[in-house]
């Protein structure tokens, strides 16, 4: 099956363009909910990553959130200077730097969790539960298809 065709594949059809769109909404009032805690939503997003363990390195965090590994470094500085993260070597390759959240980072990233959680509530509030449910199946749908497919042309 091919859904679309040059007749109907318009930006409001375009599965990458609205979710696109719908990411930089999201972005843009989780900033907005997470300012009062000084962080950012990518801030914000590195450190529930490390809570729930999808990363414990700057290059699988970058990797992790499709971020620039320097930039990504900046980020976790920032995070250490403020007493959020911390640096430790790996006892058996010293070369690797692990990062883990602290007490405090800890804190920090449950009370951001609680506002992201509050946004999305209110963005879905007129979407029944079975709305939510079939809309994640999908996105996870879309997904395990992409990977499954890899990049076009290969």
């Amino acid at each position: 099956m091919q859904p679309f065709n040059e007749s109907n594949f318009v930006p409001d059809s375009s599965p990458g363009y609205l979710v696109r769109l719908i990411n930089q909404m999201s972005i843009a009032g989780l900033e907005q909910a997470l300012a009062e805690d000084g962080l950012t939503a990518t801030q914000w997003m590195a450190m529930v990553s490390l809570h729930f363990h999808f990363a414990d390195t700057c290059a699988e965090l970058a990797r992790h959130l499709a971020h620039d590994k320097g930039a990504m470094t900046r980020l976790i500085d920032s995070l250490e200077a403020r007493g959020w993260v911390e640096r430790t070597r790996a006892e058996d390759d010293r070369r690797i730097v692990r990062l883990a959240l602290t007490p405090d980072g800890y804190d920090v990233a449950m009370s951001g969790r609680r506002k992201v959680l509050a946004c999305w509530n209110h963005w879905l509030a007129d979407w029944s539960e079975a709305d939510v449910l079939a809309l994640l199946a999908m996105l996870r749908r879309l997904m395990t298809s992409m990977e499954k497919a890899g990049p076009f042309g290969r």
